[in-house]
């Protein structure tokens, strides 16, 4: 009799992994409390897969063998709670697809940066002929990818915290911790050593043939170097002080030594096609990983120098009447909003706010008084951005829509400008998702 696999939530991954139950024998059943997209309606009848929208039916849940549970249900939600205490296993589709892969899996886990250093390891890969699949919080559903017939030599997974709760018996061969910084608390119940315990699973099962890679500069990082409970060899990279055994910045040159391999690869910054601190930090993370595959140093150079970051990073959108407009709506966190800030070199109109996630926006002031001209905010609350920059700033802004905070930050920007789109905060309590709020971002822009 084949085993029953429920799946919830009917995102990418959800779906992604009803393709993959399906693939392996299990009798799927998925579960979605909200209204499941036509596209993933289609695709599930296509399969012959079993669904319901709207609920969350128990009978039909609690009788599983194994619970697939997208990232974005909490733990603490009722039917999971319910299904732990019946001892029924709840993993995350990354957990799910590595049980059926046979490739090597390089994971890139952070607060900050993450996506943009999935974006260049997949890239040096690539061009280095290595078949690279890219998943995790970003494209298509690992599960979904794996479920093909044929397979890469690699995937690279961009993994939330969420994802990494979730896994359990997962071996990354290669993972990377860009940096730590206060993050999602209202799902670790306020305490940020829950957090910083989550970002370490993705080292738990590494073996001594595989690579810890980490941010040296990191404090969080360094301080908690004892929850990496995995075996792997550590690879430190730094901008601030020379390292034996990974990547560092001498001068202007970001310098890569690998012990294991002999190899020492050297990049002049002025080729990289990503700007500011924290890339040249994401630069370093996926250099060491293309170093270890031992990519030719000319390759990997070339490869960064060509490379196109992510939608929504730090993405110029125009230049209108000599007023620069960023697009970083993928800011989602007050570390991020700090990179953004750190690396414009203009006066700034800083467009921020949208759903607080217990934010401390303390670590941002010295930037803002030194950058910020005045501040739009895009939220139905913005009291917290008031009370912690009114003696910054000439002046806060209040705005409930795209287009209001775009024809707000127009009117009062001046020649030689930057305006930043960098929130600092969640984008749902006025729009569907990050993505949603950067597309309106360029649309008005484009509009002026």
């Amino acid at each position: 009799m084949a085993k029953r696999l429920v799946i919830l939530g009917a995102g990418e991954s959800g779906c992604g992994s009803a393709v993959l139950g399906m693939r392996k024998g299990f009798e799927v059943f998925l579960s979605d409390r909200g209204k499941i997209k036509s596209k993933y309606r289609n695709e599930l009848n296509e399969l012959d897969t079993a669904w319901e929208e709207e609920k969350h039916t128990e009978e039909k849940i609690l009788n599983a063998d194994l619970i697939v549970k997208s990232p974005g249900i909490p733990d603490k939600a009722e039917i999971v709670v319910k299904a732990l205490k019946q001892n029924i296993p709840v993993i995350s589709e990354i957990e799910f697809a590595a049980g059926y892969s046979t490739s090597k899996l390089i994971g890139i886990t952070g607060s900050n940066g993450k996506t943009t250093t999935t974006l260049l390891t997949h890239h040096l890969l690539s061009g280095g002929g290595i078949k690279a699949g890219l998943a995790g919080n970003i494209g298509k559903s690992f599960a979904r990818q794996v479920a093909q017939p044929e397979q890469p030599d690699a995937y690279v997974l961009e993994i939330s915290s969420f994802q990494l709760d979730g896994m359990f018996n997962t071996r990354i061969h290669d993972a990377v911790l860009t940096n730590i910084s206060p993050d999602h608390l209202d799902r670790y119940d306020y305490k940020l050593d829950n957090y910083i315990r989550s970002k370490f699973r993705i080292s738990r099962n590494q073996t001594s043939s595989d690579s810890f890679i980490y941010n040296l500069d990191d404090e969080l990082t360094c301080n908690n170097l004892n929850y990496n409970t995995g075996k792997a060899t550590k690879l430190a990279f730094s901008i601030k002080q020379e390292v034996q055994n990974g990547a560092f910045l001498r001068g202007n040159e970001i310098i890569v030594r690998l012990l294991k391999l002999n190899k020492e690869f050297i990049m002049p910054i002025n080729q990289l096609t990503v700007s500011g601190k924290h890339n040249l930090y994401n630069s370093m993370a996926a250099a060491i990983v293309a170093s270890s595959f031992e990519i030719r140093n000319q390759v990997i150079r070339q490869s960064f120098s060509d490379f196109v970051n992510v939608e929504h990073r730090m993405e110029f959108v125009a230049k209108i009447k000599g007023v620069n407009f960023i697009n970083d709506s993928k800011a989602t966190n007050v570390n991020s909003a700090w990179y953004a800030l750190e690396s414009i070199d203009t006066p700034c109109v800083w467009i921020a706010g949208g759903t607080d996630k217990g934010n401390d926006y303390a670590i941002l002031r010295d930037l803002v008084k030194e950058k910020v001209r005045l501040i739009v905010c895009l939220g139905l609350d913005n009291s917290k951005i008031h009370q912690a920059f009114a003696s910054d700033v000439d002046l806060i802004i209040n705005t409930a829509s795209a287009k209001d905070a775009v024809d707000a930050a127009y009117r009062f920007a001046e020649k030689g400008d930057t305006v930043l789109l960098s929130p600092a905060c969640a984008s749902f309590d006025l729009f569907e998702d990050y993505e949603d709020r950067g597309n309106q971002f360029k649309k008005y822009v484009k509009a002026l």
